[in-house]
């Protein structure tokens, strides 16, 4: 009971302080850096704002997330040590370019690929319980091992910028992935990595403030590596902290970040495009056209965010019922890949039905 109420009184403290971190940094971040923050570029393919909005939001939720860690520490003496490290190289990366230093697509990737490599060794991440015989065994030598959990990562990083054009649509994302991450944590009893997601999503909810429905703040490049590397190190602790639950409720439930980034890789290898730079045929940014088609005295931008993660919830969360049968899993994973390819290819027929018209 103690133990409960010095969480509940962390929480409320961390709450309030990450809000005044996020107050503060949206009150300066017109002048931080002299401007750099501020995203100007109107004409990139994934841009959807009319006005400069500063890319800080990143910047806040790493601060916040200092904050709890060192409040926690001093409470529980629990450090999350792998958590900063891997979030805190990954969103330097994604920073460079929030404050305009221009990293080519492959250097990004490059630097991206090295630091998790080292970072997966150094902490020795693993992933317990795959419910794929042939892949267990491949599995089994050891650099296809490490290369594998570091695809995982990138899938879950890169997905989260991919998505992060809309007003609340990556945060929404989050929050939902990681509400149930929380809730299986908390059906098992484990109190510290509850606490953590708690944590994160609590950061999330207050980024909301200030991103939803109208942009004050941005999440940036920065900001989505952060999440995305913390929503990836959730995952791998959840499963194999919950042998119970299939790895592949996991893929069920992760199934937009990687798919999108899956997809789009071999959608522009098919129409002779870089499969590493950005386009404007996502199926997020189709829905946003056809919302805009539909529905053009209204601002679609949050409507997009809405339309995009109540579908989400609607094919994805009914799998919580039954995340302990992993066959079902499978095939519901595989039902998800069909669907997405049924949507995606009928969104985009009627987009350029109408752009032709």
């Amino acid at each position: 009971m103690q133990s409960e109420s010095l969480e509940f009184s962390l929480l409320s403290i961390f709450s309030f302080l990450s809000f005044f971190t996020f107050f503060i940094i949206h009150k300066f971040s017109y002048g931080i850096f002299g401007g750099l923050l501020l995203d100007s570029d109107f004409d990139k393919p994934q841009a959807f704002h009319k006005t400069n909005i500063p890319r800080s939001g990143g910047l806040a939720c790493l601060i916040s997330f200092f904050i709890f860690v060192l409040l926690n520490n001093l409470l529980f003496s629990t450090f999350y040590f792998d958590y900063l490290v891997f979030g805190t190289g990954l969103f330097l990366i994604g920073f460079l370019d929030d404050i305009k230093f221009k990293l080519s697509p492959k250097a990004r990737l490059v630097s991206m690929t090295l630091f998790l490599l080292i970072s997966i060794k150094i902490f020795s991440i693993q992933i317990f319980g795959i419910d794929l015989i042939f892949l267990n065994q491949i599995l089994s030598i050891k650099i296809v091992y490490l290369f594998f959990i570091m695809l995982c990562f990138l899938f879950i990083i890169n997905g989260s910028n991919l998505i992060d054009g809309f007003n609340g649509l990556l945060a929404f994302q989050l929050i939902i992935i990681n509400s149930v991450l929380l809730f299986i944590n908390i059906e098992n009893d484990l109190q510290t990595i509850s606490i953590l997601i708690t944590a994160q999503i609590i950061i999330l909810l207050i980024f909301l403030l200030f991103n939803f429905p109208s942009a004050k703040i941005f999440m940036g490049d920065g900001g989505a590596y952060l999440f995305g590397t913390f929503t990836a190190l959730n995952v791998i602790q959840t499963n194999n902290s919950n042998p119970n639950v299939s790895s592949f409720f996991f893929t069920i439930l992760l199934f937009y970040l990687f798919f999108e980034v899956f997809f789009s890789f071999f959608r522009k290898l098919a129409q002779r495009k870089s499969p590493i730079k950005p386009d404007g045929e996502h199926l997020h940014m189709l829905s946003f056209k056809i919302l805009n088609i539909k529905k053009p005295e209204r601002d679609c931008n949050y409507l997009n965010t809405i339309f995009i993660n109540f579908t989400y919830c609607l094919f994805v969360l009914p799998s919580i019922l039954v995340r302990e049968n992993g066959t079902i899993c499978k095939y519901w994973f595989f039902g998800l890949i069909i669907i997405y390819l049924m949507a995606y290819f009928r969104l985009n027929s009627f987009v350029k039905k109408k752009i032709d018209i």
